[in-house]
């Protein structure tokens, strides 16, 4: 017998593990997460926090996303991606990103209700930690996954505690592995990948330094050092990131993968420093240096029976695109509501099929981009003339020609500007963070074609009702006044009906099946004089359906279905869509 029994055990307290946890127990369900480690991120690892990570966060109560706000640093101190021979130095060029320019401004205010930031894992973690723990989850600390084995009816994993050096064994019918890019649990369980780990190695020093002086005036989160004679591994030349405005900085410096990981002192770590800051007598403090590896590997298959796993453990790649913390969070918003109806007993186990299928084309897509991010740093080197010598002296040499007036010189200047914006695929790229269209049998498209994007789908986000989207966002505003987003209206772990005047036929619907099926339906009417009316027009525009239509809406923001107008038995319509997506 085990020492301990729960419903769902989670490997890990990171990103992934937390946002799970905090899910699971908002839906009701039991569940116990462990952490090898004394406590949660010691590094301020992951940061950028996109739209669609704070609109999970928002789902878990307006409390949640309020506290992230109020540690994070806001979108407009994250824009201006700076450039330069060093912070003190000469400025080669910046790129306004993560929404700073007014054209993507207007595009993420319109996309969305909530808010990209710069919000530090050392703040996001506790945050969902905390969540979690609030609502009923179970933690243990100094808790090490050592294997695990299943069978039909559950798991049972044995742990060990690293305080008494025991051994105990928890038995789960599901297992989560969330414990990193080097997951035991995925490699336990058999998972399928592709690409490869350790493809370049980077170091990070962790230092504390007033250099308000030298960015306060032109706030960024980036600032890319392209220093003749430094090195950064697979990252660029050299980079200095904000943590805390203005006192509190990562710098990633490379390393020779081929090489052992170099041991750094003190003395050398604050040379870094000071190099890329331009400042030979800065007073610095070193808190901390660390060394990783940047990977190129995703799982193609996310789960084997009863065991899953997510974030770190199935997409592994550099931190280009800033997708990885935001990935994890969104694997957690996909698979815990499905884990709840199946452990309520109201959706087949069928659905957890779904996780593979609708999340491991974006673990594929991430991977891929933030790999092709590094690359692209290639063009401002080359456009420098970087890629000409290895000669410190002839390397500065050439970048010094673009300061020249002559035609050569003035074509390098072009093809300097021309590189730097192109670097709007990993610092602006609102489609790769919103644009993620699911396709499974837990969404019914009944043959409706996709739209087509009008615009690069990496670079703009295309909302649309098409099933497998994300449902739009539009303002709605209740009859007392209140405003709320769409997104407002559904989610929180229940299936959604938005429909409009002429669709009470689905309002009734919803009642009967989901009586029938012993399920939550929510159901809206969006209209005037209804609760919730469309002054603006917004909604109208974006549901893609005739007011007597119905957008179903999934727990987790994701259109299953739509149909266009009332059919003659919307109970049968609706009761065949909902059996099919649970697979019951």
């Amino acid at each position: 017998m085990a020492d301990i029994t729960t419903d769902v055990l989670i490997i890990g307290t990171g990103p992934a593990g937390s946002a799970t946890a905090a899910l699971l127990s908002s839906y009701g369900i039991e569940n116990m997460v462990i952490n090898r480690y004394r406590w949660l991120a010691n590094t301020p690892r992951a940061h950028i926090t996109n739209q669609r990570t704070m609109e999970v966060l928002r789902d878990l109560g307006r409390d949640v996303e309020d506290e992230a706000y109020m540690f994070a640093a806001e979108q407009d101190l994250m824009g201006e991606n700076v450039f330069c021979t060093s912070l003190a130095g000469e400025e080669i060029g910046r790129m306004k990103s993560w929404g700073k320019h007014p054209v993507s401004r207007a595009e993420h205010q319109l996309s969305s209700p909530s808010q990209m930031n710069d919000l530090p894992q050392t703040f996001m973690e506790p945050l969902l930690f905390k969540t979690a723990c609030s609502r009923g989850t179970q933690a243990r600390m100094s808790t090490e996954y050592l294997s695990h084995v299943q069978d039909d009816d559950g798991v049972t994993t044995t742990c060990l505690d690293r305080l008494t050096g025991k051994e105990f064994t928890v038995r789960s019918k599901y297992l989560i592995g969330a414990d990193g890019g080097n997951s035991k649990v995925a490699e336990d369980a058999g998972l399928s990948f592709e690409g490869r780990m350790g493809v370049a190695g980077s170091m990070n020093i962790l230092f504390e330094a007033d250099l308000s002086r030298y960015v306060a005036h032109r706030p960024s989160v980036l600032y890319w050092v392209l220093q003749p004679g430094a090195d950064v591994g697979g990252i660029g030349m050299g980079l200095v990131r904000m943590v805390r405005p203005w006192n509190e900085w990562l710098i990633v410096w490379g390393y020779d993968i081929n090489q052992p990981a170099p041991a750094v002192d003190e003395a050398h770590a604050k040379k870094v420093v000071r190099d890329l800051v331009g400042v030979q007598d800065l007073d610095v403090t070193i808190k901390q240096v660390s060394t990783w590896t940047v990977n190129n590997m995703y799982a193609t298959t996310m789960s084997n029976r009863r065991v899953f796993c997510m974030g770190d453990a199935a997409h592994r790649h550099p931190p280009s695109n800033g997708l990885g913390s935001n990935t994890s969070i969104q694997d957690a918003f996909n698979l815990a509501w499905k884990l709840a109806f199946v452990l309520k007993g109201q959706a087949g186990e069928t659905l957890l099929d779904t996780y593979t299928a609708e999340r491991a084309p974006v673990a594929k897509q991430i991977v891929t981009r933030a790999n092709k991010s590094i690359e692209e740093f290639g063009p401002i080197f080359k456009a420098l003339g970087l890629l000409d010598s290895i000669d410190p002296v002839k390397m500065q040499q050439n970048m010094d020609g673009r300061c020249r007036d002559t035609p050569a010189a003035e074509e390098q200047r072009a093809s300097i500007r021309k590189a730097i914006a192109a670097k709007v695929y990993e610092f602006d790229a609102h489609g790769v963070e919103m644009n993620q269209r699911y396709r499974s049998d837990a969404i019914v498209t009944d043959g409706q074609p996709e739209p087509v994007f009008t615009k690069d789908p990496e670079l703009h986000f295309q909302q649309t009702t098409w099933p497998g989207a994300r449902v739009p966002h539009a303002w709605v505003f209740s009859n007392d006044g209140k405003k709320a987003s769409t997104l407002d209206l559904t989610g929180h772990g229940r299936f959604t009906v938005l429909t409009g005047i002429g669709g009470q036929g689905w309002i009734e619907a919803a009642k009967v099946v989901g009586h029938e099926l012993g399920v939550d339906i929510a159901a809206h009417v969006i209209g005037a004089r209804q609760h919730w009316d469309d002054f603006t027009g917004d909604w109208a525009a974006l549901s893609e359906v005739r007011d007597s239509g119905i957008v179903l809406v999934r727990p987790d923001h994701h259109v299953c279905w739509r149909s266009k107008g009332l059919p003659a038995d919307p109970v049968a319509d609706l009761r065949r869509v909902m059996t099919s997506v649970l697979g019951r």
